[in-house]
């Protein structure tokens, strides 16, 4: 029976990876104008013949009182081998130091007006400033005020944006910064797996991540005219601010217009990993109701059935752990001693050896942690509490609520190494 359910655990991965495939192929073949504006053969068709230039970079930070950390994210961006030509901090309501930083640095500064939208809100004010006088090669790059960019990753970027004149938007892919001990080193763990399957995947991205990412402002400017009709939002608005999750939100908008988007494996980030249980429950939270959303905004498409399979399969696992830890529980009452079974105990090394191979990269520490299983097995069980917490706000009709957590700063100034987020609570 257990062999059984593994093979059509196997069938079933399969037969999503070709429909996904069989999907990203008519999209990218497509020659509708009026479905998919940017698919491949229409931008190709489009740009045939015409110099844009060489491409540059306008890189918008968005930040709401990040005075700790924003000097290290312009220090990533200043310092890249292939430079910005262009960097805003667009400041958003913000009462603390975070302005006064961002000139200091030598960069432009936009501060939102009575924006009400968050992050969303304040990027819609400069995108609607910026984007009339972008070239097709004048890129536009979203980076969040708490991430730090590896060297190359322009440089990256920028050759394959001169390479192929169809590719609409790059992803960056995160690694988690250090700190924040054992919880940290889960976070870690997960980005890594998530790193590596994307890898896998040579660089098809199931999200443009809002840590930082660069897009064409014909696909940003297509995004802002699709609002009301073939996308959800307010037409002109780049960002759904409706969306609790802007940056999946806005890959879903962009595929569902036919665009073609990867995340090489140069264009690396390091992110904040969250400091404690509590601002991590907040972070999962938005992104779990984040996501099922938008899959309600957009409905049940050719372009969305992989995230809503992969929602179901967040949803199988919760039930298959939820029973995993029942029935050791029901054995160790009804037995009083452990039982050992070679089948499941074989399943239980190959499972082990699994988790240990796919962090391998990121050193000893991840290594100790994936190998122990156990803990890693009761973090997985806390963010499927997460998924059914996020199902049932939803269910019931909760309405989500936002306290900004900021960036701790030590007595000699801003710090970087303290994490902050978006606090999300249901009531």
């Amino acid at each position: 029976m257990a062999v059984a359910a593994v093979g059509l655990a196997v069938l079933f991965a399969a037969g999503v990876a070709l429909l996904e495939r069989r999907i990203t192929n008519q999209s990218r073949r497509s020659v509708n104008i009026g479905t998919h504006p940017l698919a491949p053969k229409l931008v190709m068709a489009r740009t045939q013949g015409a110099f844009a230039g060489p491409v540059t970079v306008t890189v918008l930070i968005p930040a709401h009182n990040e005075q700790a950390s924003l000097p290290a994210t312009i220090a990533s961006l200043v310092g890249q081998s292939h430079r910005p030509e262009r960097i805003i901090v667009v400041a958003d309501n913000c009462t603390d130091s975070t302005v006064a930083i961002a000139r200091r640095a030598g960069v432009e500064v936009v501060e939102s007006v009575g924006n009400v939208h968050k992050k969303a809100g304040a990027l819609n004010q400069v995108l609607r400033r910026v984007l009339p006088d972008q070239g097709h090669n004048d890129v536009v790059m979203i980076v969040d005020a708490d991430t730090r960019l590896d060297d190359g990753f322009l440089e990256t970027a920028v050759a394959r944006l001169t390479a192929d004149r169809a590719l609409m938007a790059i992803g960056g892919l995160f690694y988690g910064d250090e700190g924040a001990g054992l919880l940290g080193q889960f976070q870690r763990n997960e980005y890594i797996r998530y790193r590596r399957e994307i890898s896998r995947r040579l660089g098809k991205v199931f999200v443009l991540t809002g840590t930082a990412s660069l897009f064409r402002p014909e696909a940003l400017r297509t995004v802002a005219r699709s609002r009301g009709t073939s996308t959800p939002g307010t037409p002109g608005d780049v960002y759904d601010t409706a969306a609790l999750t802007e940056d999946n939100e806005l890959t879903i908008a962009l595929k569902s217009l036919g665009a073609l988007m990867i995340s090489p494996e140069q264009c690396s980030v390091v992110t904040e990993v969250m400091p404690t249980w509590r601002a991590l429950w907040a972070q999962r939270l938005r992104w779990q109701r984040g996501a099922l959303e938008n899959l309600g905004a957009y409905g049940m498409t050719l372009k969305t059935c992989r995230y809503g399979v992969q929602q179901l399969g967040i949803g199988y696992g919760v039930i298959a752990l939820t029973y995993y830890f029942v029935l050791i529980v029901l054995m160790l009452l009804s037995t009083g001693t452990w039982v050992w079974f070679p089948f499941w105990i074989g399943l239980g090394l190959l499972f082990t050896v699994e988790h240990l191979v796919t962090v391998w990269k990121g050193g000893w520490r991840a290594r100790l942690l994936a190998a122990t299983l156990f803990p890693e097995l009761v973090f997985a069980a806390l963010l499927d509490v997460v998924y059914v917490k996020g199902v049932l706000d939803i269910t019931l009709g909760r309405q989500a609520s936002w306290k900004h957590v900021e960036h701790a700063t030590s007595a000699d100034g801003p710090s970087a190494d303290v994490g902050a987020t978006d606090r999300l609570t249901a009531g």
